[in-house]
């Protein structure tokens, strides 16, 4: 069984080899030499915290709707979006890239605009775009790296993440026991192009890697992120990269909390392989406007996709 490799970004010449062979290999990482400190990342940790041992009236007050999917998430309130699952045991708080409601392209997408920012706690909204700022730093490095790795210009590229659809999940969960059957977030892979998470002292993120069908624990080095492939991704490599199935299960006995970040291209960029595909790799292009509308918004109760051939992260098992 294979394990998560660790990719130093302040290391030698072979970081870019390190990548490749993760992405192509297992599609997860865990990255050091990131360079986000460790006061920023505990400053955020601390404003999850806070926020979510708030009494449950006044997250209410920000509570996400199907017309604004920003705010927070109530536990149980969604199931995974292929239905017929128990609910996942967690509550969130949804964010997206903070865009003024007068910028054009809210005009042009309605999944772009300003976000819900709670009263409490203080410098919630400083906390995390502090955080945020950074992992837009640390992704562009990465996806700098993704774009030379599958010989395509590395601007040009970039220039697809300008004013993007990245978004950000605050996430609760609580203890488990042993016998639970309900997962903190169900077995799934990621339907963006990259995902950055800091790591969680109590664990329970487990992922699978594509030539086994059993679950590895990941277990990050403190100082080091975890950085997973997304479903976009792995469409531009034409499968060379790997998105690979995870899950969370809270078993530890303590509350559990995390911030993972997706990065997303801009909305009317359209997805399809840059280098030739796998033999056995057949997937359509994606319009990542239009699939991000149907992820996000298939998460309610009897909303259907608005094309069902698009692929929304949810596995069978």
């Amino acid at each position: 069984m294979r394990g998560i490799p660790l990719i130093d970004m302040c290391g030698t010449a072979d970081v870019i080899h390190s990548i490749e062979n993760a992405c192509h290999d297992i599609g997860f990482m865990y990255v050091a030499g990131h360079g986000i400190s460790s006061e920023v990342i505990s400053q955020i940790r601390s404003t999850v915290v806070d926020y979510f041992e708030l009494p449950s009236d006044l997250k209410i007050e920000d509570q996400i709707s199907q017309e604004n999917y920003r705010g927070y998430i109530p536990q149980g309130f969604f199931s995974p979006n292929s239905g017929g699952t128990a609910a996942d045991s967690y509550e969130g708080y949804k964010l997206h890239q903070e865009i003024e409601v007068a910028d054009p392209v809210c005009a042009a997408c309605d999944l772009y605009g300003p976000n819900k920012w709670p009263r409490r706690p203080k410098h919630f909204k400083r906390n995390v775009l502090n955080y945020w700022r950074e992992c837009d730093r640390v992704a562009l490095e990465l996806l700098g790296a993704m774009a030379e790795i599958l010989g395509t210009a590395k601007d040009q590229f970039l220039q697809l993440f300008d004013k993007p659809l990245t978004n950000m999940t605050l996430l609760h969960y609580p203890p488990q026991d042993d016998e639970s059957t309900r997962f903190g977030i169900h077995p799934h892979k990621d339907t963006d192009a990259l995902t950055i998470l800091a790591p969680e002292a109590v664990g329970g993120l487990f992922i699978r890697h594509r030539d086994d069908q059993e679950w590895i624990k990941a277990d990050p080095p403190a100082d080091a992120l975890i950085v997973n492939i997304g479903d976009l991704l792995e469409l531009w490599s034409g499968g060379y990269f790997v998105s690979t199935p995870h899950k969370v299960i809270n078993s530890s006995g303590k509350h559990r909390y995390s911030f993972p970040y997706f990065a997303v291209p801009r909305f009317d960029t359209v997805v399809e392989p840059i280098r030739t595909p796998l033999a056995d790799f057949d997937r359509s292009k994606v319009h990542v406007g239009d699939v991000s509308k149907d992820v996000w918004r298939t998460n309610w109760p009897g909303v259907m996709p608005d094309n069902p051939m698009h692929d929304l992260g949810t596995l069978e098992n």
